[in-house]
Order: C-alpha cells, then sequence, then structure tokens
C-alpha cells in the first residue's frame, strides 16, 4: 500500500508539475504580441464631392516586408457604407493580403462623413466623385470593384447606374433596388422592417446623435419600438424621431408615397437597365432574403441589356447569410453555405480586376450564368439541434425563369380545395372578416432589419413564445381571417422553381383593403413532426388601391368583383410525395407590411379603421388560382 500511495503522490506532483507548464505557455501565449496587420491604414481622409461636402474615407494599402506601402499600382476594392466604416476591417485584412487597396467610405451623412442623410439617392453621384478621386490616387491602377450587402449592395447599383468611369465590376449582394415595386413599396403596401430601420438608425452614425442628450432621447424611442408600432401611423412632429428630421422626413414620406413614380427613381434598375454601366455582374440573393424579388428581376433586365457576363445565384439563405445553411427552424444541410464568404469574391475580382484565368465561367460557383438551390430534397427529420431537415441541392442552369417550366394552374375550390381542374360552379365564394385591429401576425419569411420585431426566414406556421404577437402554439391557419385552400397529399414529387402569381378574384366591403397571399409546404404527421409542419415557402400582397397599376391609386367600388395579381417571392422547392400544397389567403402580415385601416384614407393619414367583409370569389366566371412554375421530372 505503501508503494501505491508514493506512487500516487508522484503521479499528482508531475501532473501539477504539467499543468502549470501549460498555464506559462497559456500566459506566453498571452503576451504574445499579435501579428501586426498587412496594411498601412490611412484614416478619414476627406474626400470632396462635387457640391464641397467631404465624406470619411479610410484606406488600407498592402505592405511590403519592411512595412511600407507597396509602391506598386493596384486594383481597388471599394465599399460604401451607412453603418460605420471602421467595421471593415475584417475585409480590409483579407482583400490587402491578396494584392488589393481597400477603401472603405462612410456615406453622406453617416458617421464621420458630412453633409445630410438621404436614402440612396445622393450614392450615385457621391460615389462617381469617389471613384474618380480613387482614380487618380498614385497607388490606384485605375480600376475598382465594389464589396457589399444589403444597403451597401444598393451603393453598388448606384454607382453603376451613374456610370462610374474607374468601376470595373460589381458583386451586389441582397441589395437595394427597385423600391418602388417590391420590397419596400411592395405592390403599394409599405415594409415596416424600414420603419424599424429607421427608428434603430436615426440614433446611430447621425448628425442628430453628435448631442449625447438627444442621443439618449433616441434610444430611449429605440427601445421602445414596440409602443410605437402600435401607434401608427408615424406623423410628423409628434416623437422623439423629430430631432433627426432628415430621418423623419425620409419616412413619413416613404410610408405615405404608395406610387412607383419618381419618388423612387433611384436605383429603378427595372425601368433603367439601358443606363446601368456594361461591365461584369454577380447578383446574389437568397430565397428567403427580402430583395429575392428584385434580384432575380433584375437579371432579367440587365443580362438582356448588358453586353458583360451578369450572373446569378439564388441560395436557400436569409438576407446577407451565404456562409450559414440553417435558420429559422429549417436547416438545408451543409452544402447549402458558401462557407467561406470572402475567397468566393476574390475569385471574381481576381478575374474581371486581374484578369486571371480561374474558376469564373468554370466552377462553383460560377460554373454557370444561373446557379440556385432547389430546396426540399431531404428526409424531413429532426436535427440534433431540433430542426426540420429540408435539404436540398445546388443546380446549374442557363436561364431564370428556366425556360423547361409548365407554368401550372392550380385553383381555388369549394371546401378549401386546391387543384388543377378549373371550376365549373356558377357560384362560390368564401367570406372573412379583417379587423385591422387584429392583423395576421407575420412569422418568418423575407425579412431583413426585423430586429426584434420580426422573425427571419423559415418557420412553422404555428405560434409560439418566440412570436410576440402570436405568443400561443396555435396555427395561424386556425384563425377566422386565414383562408386555406389546399391540394390532396401529392402522388409524386413536384418541383416548384421560378416567379410564381396569384390570380385572385375578390370584393371587399370597403373602397380599399389588402390581399395577402403565401404559399406553404405542408408536411404530414410524422414521428419528429407529430402534428406535422406547415412551412412558409413565400408570399405576397397587394393593396386594392394600386390594383390596376402601381403608378395610380383607384379606390374600389364595394361589393364590386376585382382581379388581383399578387406577386409572391421567387423560390424553388420541391414538395415531397404525401405533402400538401397550400395557399392561405388573408388581409394582413403584420408587422411585415402596415395594416390597411379599409378607410380609403391617403397613405399614412389615417385617424380611423373600419372592419371589411372581404370575400375571395372561386367559380367558373371568378376563377382564383395561383400559377406554379412547375418543372418536369
Amino acid at each position: 500500500m505503501i508503494g501505491k500511495h508514493v506512487w500516487f503522490k508522484g503521479w499528482m506532483l508531475l501532473a501539477l508539475m504539467n499543468v502549470g507548464v501549460c498555464q506559462q505557455a497559456v500566459r506566453a501565449e498571452e503576451k504574445k504580441p499579435a501579428p501586426p496587420p498587412p496594411y498601412v491604414l490611412e484614416g478619414n481622409v476627406m474626400v470632396s464631392m462635387r457640391d464641397g461636402v467631404k465624406l470619411a474615407t479610410d484606406i488600407y494599402r498592402p505592405i511590403q516586408h519592411d512595412g511600407a506601402p507597396v509602391q506598386e499600382k493596384l486594383p481597388v476594392i471599394l465599399t460604401r457604407t451607412p453603418y460605420n466604416k471602421t467595421g471593415a476591417k475584417k475585409q480590409a485584412d483579407y482583400f490587402t493580403r491578396h494584392g488589393y487597396v481597400f477603401i472603405a467610405q462612410d456615406c453622406r451623412g453617416r458617421y464621420a462623413s458630412e453633409g445630410v442623410w438621404h436614402w440612396m439617392t445622393d450614392d450615385g453621384g457621391d460615389g462617381v466623385d469617389a471613384a474618380a478621386w480613387i482614380g487618380k490616387q498614385p497607388w490606384s491602377d485605375g480600376k475598382i470593384g465594389m464589396f457589399g450587402t444589403s444597403y451597401v449592395g444598393g451603393t453598388q447599383h448606384a454607382m453603376a447606374l451613374a456610370g462610374a468611369k474607374e468601376l470595373v465590376t460589381v458583386i451586389p449582394v441582397d441589395a437595394v433596388s427597385n423600391c418602388g415595386v417590391q420590397s419596400m413599396r411592395n405592390a403599394g403596401a409599405f415594409e415596416l422592417r424600414f420603419w424599424n430601420w429607421i427608428m434603430l438608425n436615426a440614433g446611430k452614425g447621425s448628425r442628430a446623435v453628435q448631442d449625447e442628450a438627444t442621443a439618449a432621447m433616441l434610444k430611449e424611442m429605440a427601445d421602445n419600438r414596440f409602443h410605437y408600432l402600435a401607434n401608427l401611423p408615424l406623423r410628423k412632429g409628434t416623437t422623439p424621431l423629430k430631432f433627426a428630421p432628415e430621418y423623419e422626413d425620409w419616412l413619413i414620406g416613404a410610408m405615405s408615397h404608395g406610387a412607383n413614380d419618381d419618388y423612387w427613381k433611384q436605383n429603378n434598375i427595372l425601368e433603367k437597365a439601358s443606363s446601368y454601366k456594361d461591365m461584369p455582374v454577380y447578383l446574389v440573393g437568397g430565397w428567403y432574403d427580402s430583395w429575392a424579388g428584385n434580384t432575380t428581376a433584375n437579371f432579367g433586365v440587365l443580362s438582356k441589356a448588358l453586353k458583360s457576363d451578369v450572373y446569378l445565384i439564388m441560395g436557400p439563405w436569409i438576407h446577407g447569410a451565404q456562409a450559414a445553411f440553417s435558420h429559422g427552424q429549417v436547416d438545408y444541410g451543409r452544402d447549402a453555405a458558401i462557407p467561406d464568404e470572402l475567397a468566393w469574391r476574390r475569385e471574381w475580382y481576381d478575374h474581371w480586376l486581374k484578369g486571371k484565368d480561374n474558376s469564373v465561367g468554370k466552377a462553383a460557383p460560377f460554373a454557370s450564368k444561373v446557379r440556385i438551390f432547389v430546396m426540399g430534397t431531404g428526409d424531413g427529420s429532426k436535427t440534433e439541434k431540433g430542426m426540420l431537415l429540408h435539404g436540398g441541392e445546388w443546380r446549374n442552369e442557363k436561364e431564370w425563369p428556366l425556360a423547361r417550366q409548365q407554368s401550372t394552374a392550380f385553383y381555388f375550390g369549394e371546401g378549401g380545395v386546391l387543384a388543377c381542374e378549373e371550376p365549373t360552379q356558377d357560384q362560390g365564394s368564401t367570406t372573412f372578416t379583417f379587423d385591422p385591429k387584429n392583423p395576421v401576425p407575420t412569422i418568418g419569411g423575407n425579412i431583413s432589419s426585423g430586429n426584434d420585431i420580426l422573425l427571419q426566414g423559415a418557420w412553422d406556421q404555428r405560434g409560439g413564445p418566440h412570436v410576440w404577437n402570436w405568443p400561443n402554439p396555435i396555427p395561424l391557419s386556425a384563425r377566422n381571417d386565414v383562408v386555406i385552400f389546399e391540394t390532396e397529399p401529392l402522388a409524386q414529387n413536384t418541383e416548384v422553381t421560378g416567379e410564381i402569381e396569384v390570380k385572385l378574384w375578390a370584393s371587399s366591403s370597403a373602397v380599399d383593403t389588402d390581399f395577402t397571399a403565401k404559399l406553404v409546404d405542408v408536411y404530414p404527421g410524422s414521428k419528429d413532426w407529430p402534428g406535422g409542419f406547415d412551412l412558409k415557402i413565400t408570399e405576397g400582397i397587394i393593396r386594392a388601391r394600386f390594383r390596376d397599376s402601381l403608378k395610380a391609386e383607384k379606390l374600389m367600388k364595394p361589393g364590386t368583383p376585382y382581379e388581383f395579381t399578387i406577386r409572391l417571392y421567387p423560390t424553388s422547392n420541391v414538395f415531397k410525395k404525401g405533402h400538401r400544397i397550400r395557399v392561405e389567403v388573408s388581409s394582413s402580415n403584420f408587422p411585415r407590411f402596415d395594416v390597411n385601416p379599409n378607410t380609403g384614407e391617403p397613405l399614412n393619414e389615417h385617424r380611423r379603421t373600419v372592419t371589411a367583409e372581404n370575400t375571395v370569389l372561386h367559380s367558373k366566371v371568378h376563377p382564383s388560382r395561383i400559377v406554379l412554375p412547375i418543372i418536369p421530372r
């Protein structure tokens, strides 16, 4: 026993000595200085615009072995952002290591830049001026590629539409465009994520926050957004937003202006594709991104207007999440992600800015002009993280929409039937009550800037504690103001890939109202999902006063049937054998869209609401239907 005791003491002593050595190694590692950055930073260079306003610009130049800037003239990667240029250090580190000058610039009126901020309207001219300045610098070879997502993707479109001479290529990811069509004013309705964006960003990086007391007030406003959300519409001078007047002015104007006219002309690519600079463009979007419909629409017009290569990739992603393979409650498999968010961009820049013969045009994600992720080929099991394994796979295509699609009408019928057979009955309708004070809650979808008020991406259409305005575990289909049409269980896998429209015949007791449509992949009950899973695929809306044209308002005559076209976001999904295809029709989707008061008053000026009796018609004379782009097996 004594020998064992001595052995044990010796072993413990040795272990403690090893621990001590390890701790010393860790402390030594902690003391080891971080490697120096691969660049020399010249920060807050104030670059003059044509009107004398100066924009704060950070210039990252690659260094030589001696630490001095590389003297060779190099191509430039430029990002223009309203979100603080100092947040671009990761990108600067990467691109300078690979032989680029990286430049980050605060947009006008944001953070360190002078001037007054306006939504995108200055970014074309400012971008042209910034590019001209860059092109004259001794470290620039005169070639610029642009980098960025969302608003920062929109600044790329703005520069391209303004024809910046030095601009060689762009990669607009989930980018702001066509704001009066779909995604800001969406068929006349207003996307409240932009109300949320203003409520948050008026107090971040604006001129107003230079005063501490004003900054505190704007933060308090942002912290109480749920209370302000319950008291819409927003009126000038009635909230703390008045202390950031350019933000208040823009938001009130945007919420008041429904028509897609000159008010929304900035980044209107659909009507101004001929103004877009002829250069290689790589459009990146996601089926659950807030700009998905504009991304595919932009590809349609730019691929015809430009002689240069235009590429499109659409993944199963939410906004800005190309490196992820799951969101909401759904997993698409690891292959859905592009894991290195910078390397694939560099491949594109290397090809067009440096002339390298690489994977562009040869291998993923550049093997073809169109690359899409077809969702829904998974087994529907529950993953270790409790997510639905919806799965999917990548596919290269030659065009968008796909030439081989078969546009197939699925008609609404009595008893909630959804079928390919046209209605034969002369009469058929379903009436529901739409109360603006009790709107249908939003659960997931094509969201950005949702920050707390909206869930992004793919979710079971069932409430719970994760849905602030539908906290109980009740499916939305149980609501009386949600009208359901669904197929029988499918006899075979059915792929739906492309642009989707609902042709809805409807009437209302009101002079104005909204109609919404949602496409749902209905999973049957299983061991993992005993109650099934109602997976939101895509959705859309139409404000009745814009039924004939997005450019002009026209109120309805109560009780009169009209045909409405509801444009859903594009998608690619396999509805598997045994699943059902469902369409949910209602008149609200809150807080995704502002709620229509049904009164016909000017937009954002109502002080009252009325309950509407809305009727969906589904008869031989009024054949409501969803038109699905079916891909042959």
